[in-house]
This record gives C-alpha cells, structure tokens and sequence, in this order.
C-alpha cells in the first residue's frame, strides 16, 4: 500500500512568505529521517515544496480554466512537503509520520492518506485506464505489487 504525508502549518498558526531562520539541526534531522525510510524500504519519494508565491493554480468555473498566479489568501492551508511511502497498512504509515521531524519552527500537521492503487478500483475501472492509457496504466499500474 502507498501512502502521502504531507505536512502542513497547523490551524492558528499564521503561515508567511517570510521563511523562518535556517535551522541546521532540525534540517539534519529531516534528512535522519528520510535515510532511515529509505534504509527500511519504505521510502518512495520525499521533496519539500517551494512558497507558493512564484506557483500557480488553474481553477475551472463553468467548464473553462484559467490561471491564478500566486501568493494565495490561504497560505496556511499549503502543503510544505510530503513523503510518499509504501508500507503494508495504515498503522504502519502512521507509525512513521509519528517518528517525523516537523517544525522548520512551528506546529505542523501531518495528513496520512493513502493512494488509489489498482487493488482498489473495479476491473471495468481498470480496463477503461487501459484503453484510455495503455503504456501509463502498463508503468503505473500493473508493474506495481499490491503490498510491500
């Protein structure tokens, strides 16, 4: 089963473009961490992710998109990072976003879910992924094992 963990500011605290001064120690402690998935083999992908003052979101109203350019009202609401992991269950996804670091200098929340794999969609679901995207439902979908 894979999972995200994302981290976000928690609720009350007022996130800023301002970023907080670097912390060495903490930072170490992210990449303890991150090595310590990767060495149990659970980790699939980690990444912090930018402001969003220099991003973007499309939003679509009646049927049309178009580009909102950042900063965005909510600000605290923004995800900071995620790791991507693939463990057997979601107490074992848990047990490690218990064991994160978090902070940069403030409360985070760290959101558990777990993604859509192929087990947990119907087979007509399936094969209309595999008409509509053959050589992606073939990497995505059919290469990947049901559990770790």
């Amino acid at each position: 089963m894979r999972f995200i963990i994302t981290a976000q500011s928690a609720t009350g605290n007022e996130a800023s473009q301002e970023q907080p001064a670097f912390d060495v120690e903490l930072f170490k402690a992210y990449m303890r961490f991150n090595e310590e998935m990767h060495q149990a083999g659970v980790l699939v992908a980690s990444e912090g992710l930018n402001p969003s003052a220099p991003g973007a979101r499309i939003a679509v109203a009646q049927g049309r998109r178009y580009v909102v350019d950042g900063p965005f009202a909510e600000s605290k609401e923004l995800i900071g990072g995620f790791y991507l992991i693939e463990v057997k269950s979601l107490e074992e996804a848990v047990s490690w976003a218990l064991r994160a670091p978090s902070g940069f200098g403030k409360d985070d929340i760290l959101e558990v879910r777990q993604l859509t794999g192929a087990a947990d969609l119907p087979p007509q679901i399936l094969e209309l992924i595999a008409e509509a995207a053959p050589s992606w439902s073939a990497a995505a979908w059919q290469s990947k094992p049901a559990s770790r």
